[in-house]
């Protein structure tokens, strides 16, 4: 269920004690400035990700991803390099007492004014796909946000997948439906008109994020689901621990799957889909 804004499911073990909030703001300008700063911005300009006039929603699950997110756009905001607002939303889909008071806590401290609203997506899904219930959780979750999103207003919903997110998107594709599919950094709602997802993180790596949050002792939030409970099996962790297992054979591995999706040879595939329908290389072979 971590799929809707990264992996907020995952717990990260602080480093060291809590540091201030001015500190933790002046880490992301100055000491993760390569890993975290300059990728955000890079992301955001080569994917023309966010436009004057704007306004972001950006949504919060309480993990280390979106709270960074958070925090980065508060940063952009901050230096004025974009005329923009930003709504910080947060859906409870279900988290017991601990774990929604440690979300209310940690984004008090880092100053995050979110506005929270209830939906009861973990007991639905629960019900309804307990064995496999990432795929359903996440649709909901992502539903839910953009209907919140567009009473506040916003043209916009922001989530905090990162890099790891894309390359293991694309290998479950391969692996578990035989298909050739990446994570997108921007698209365009189906459901909502003029709403648009962006994904800004999509090329920060997520073990600069775990630094991030240890060093700066966060402790973020397990969302408190089955996958986090070891209830069930989890695909995309699977995906995760075999991407490591290839990075100690192959060099680079992590870059390569991320760049198959920016250098894909269109005369040298079988075939490929689109909204007019399938088509094979036999359909141009004689062209």
């Amino acid at each position: 269920m971590s799929g809707l804004s990264g992996s907020g499911c995952e717990v990260v073990i602080p480093e060291s004690e809590l540091k201030p909030i001015r500190e933790i703001e002046k880490s992301i300008i100055k000491k993760y400035r390569k890993q975290l700063w300059s990728p955000f911005i890079k992301a955001i300009k080569n994917y023309d990700l966010i436009e004057s006039g704007d306004k972001i929603a950006i949504a919060i699950s309480g993990g280390k991803d979106s709270l960074l997110l958070a925090k980065l756009f508060q940063e952009l905001q901050k230096h004025g390099l974009k005329n923009f607002e930003l709504e910080f939303i947060c859906m409870d889909p279900g988290f017991n007492e601990i774990n929604r008071r440690q979300l209310e806590e940690n984004c008090a401290h880092l100053e995050i004014p979110i506005k929270i609203f209830n939906k009861e997506v973990f007991r639905v899904v629960d019900e309804i796909a307990n064995d496999y219930p990432c795929y359903l959780c996440a649709r909901m979750r992502r539903g839910a946000l953009y209907a919140y999103a567009k009473e506040l207003g916003c043209n916009k919903v922001a989530l905090g997948h990162h890099f790891d997110d894309t390359i293991e998107t694309i290998m479950m594709n391969v692996l578990c439906s035989g298909q050739y599919k990446t994570m997108m950094p921007k698209l365009k709602s189906t459901n909502f008109d003029d709403m648009e997802l962006i994904r800004p993180m999509y090329l920060i790596k997520e073990n600069d994020i775990k630094r991030f949050s240890s060093t700066n002792g966060l402790n973020p939030m397990n969302c408190g689901c089955v996958v986090a409970a070891k209830k069930t099996s989890s695909k995309r962790a699977e995906v995760k621990a075999l991407i490591e297992t290839l990075g100690k054979t192959f060099d680079n591995v992590d870059k390569n799957i991320f760049n198959s999706s920016n250098c894909v040879h269109t005369d040298a595939i079988l075939g490929w889909k689109t909204e007019e329908g399938r088509f094979t290389f036999l359909d141009e072979y004689d062209q």
